[in-house]
């Protein structure tokens, strides 16, 4: 795969969103910011929400929403930055919603039915205006607590859990017809996928998930953030075997390596969605490529 580098010296760079000005707003979770750059290298701050700004999206309203997981401990090995444990000064999960135009940094919600959210991690719109997202959990020496994937209607002030089954939700995604949420969990390398009846209520899969399983990996790798093709196929960005898998509706599976063993996210832009912008994040830089398909259309663009 031939790629370029657009940038370099970011914090961790996760969740790029492609902007009709050619531009890409991703956020650096280990500053903290969330960051514009242009192809020609000039990049700009946003706004900081602090915390650990994760997964992005431009919502109905033209603001941008982002998880906010609190905060990673970092350390850094053989030239890598790398994300782990709950920081000392963890500043809670949350979802913000910034406005482009000033850079005001708004909180939407930071519990689900009177839970805490722990490390909200990456984010979906539908057509109608609804956000899915995931919430990672938070991992600390010992144990670990989990989080969980959740539904907030458009206008409604509360979330509602579609499950908590998991051990790690990251990447989410809707099916091109939005009749499946699509899920990816770190720790098991596993591809989830949920059956919707309605928009927020999933299907019964089996007595113990209302999820079903499309794919789960051979050898430990771990599964980050996920786009969607207009194909239909999900494109999953991949820790430690550094790269994207690709894996149809059917559960077949592919690889596309890129030289970070920490990506961990892809999005899909240009006239015709054919262009891929990749963070690789253990190094900091962002990448861009021709993908072999183009991405499919989300719902709301700037």
């Amino acid at each position: 795969m031939d790629f370029e580098i657009v940038a370099e010296g970011l914090g961790f760079p996760e969740g790029p969103v492609w902007m009709q000005d050619g531009s890409i707003i991703l956020v650096e979770i280990a500053k903290g910011a969330v960051t514009r750059i242009w192809g020609d290298g000039r990049r700009e701050t946003i706004a900081k929400p602090g915390g650990g700004p994760n997964g992005a999206a431009i919502g109905p309203d033209g603001a941008l929403w982002i998880c906010n997981n609190g905060g990673f401990k970092y350390h850094e090995r053989d030239g890598l930055l790398i994300p782990g444990h709950c920081p000392d000064d963890y500043s809670g999960g949350r979802i913000e919603r910034i406005d482009l135009s000033t850079g005001k940094v708004d909180r939407v919600l930071d519990t689900v039915e009177g839970h805490s959210l722990r490390g909200p991690n990456d984010l979906v719109f539908d057509r109608h205006g609804n956000l899915y997202f995931t919430d990672l959990g938070k991992s600390f020496p010992r144990h670990r607590d989990v989080g969980g994937l959740f539904f907030l209607a458009n206008g409604a002030s509360e979330a509602v859990e579609l499950d908590h089954n998991h051990i790690s939700p990251n990447g989410v995604g809707l099916s091109p017809d939005e009749t499946t949420v699509y899920m990816a969990d770190t720790m098991t390398a596993r591809l989830w996928a949920f059956d919707l009846e309605q928009p927020g209520d999933a299907k019964q899969a089996t007595p113990f998930n209302k999820g079903r399983v499309v794919a789960a990996m051979p050898s430990l790798q771990y599964f980050d953030s996920l786009a969607v093709a207009a194909s239909g196929n999900i494109c999953v960005a991949t820790i430690l075997k550094g790269g994207i898998t690709t894996i149809t509706p059917d559960g077949d599976h592919s690889h596309t390596a890129f030289p970070d063993p920490f990506v961990t996210n892809i999005c899909f832009g240009g006239a015709d969605l054919g262009d891929a912008w990749v963070t690789l994040s253990g190094t900091g830089k962002l990448a861009k490529c021709r993908w072999s398909e183009p991405g499919l259309k989300l719902n709301y663009y700037l």
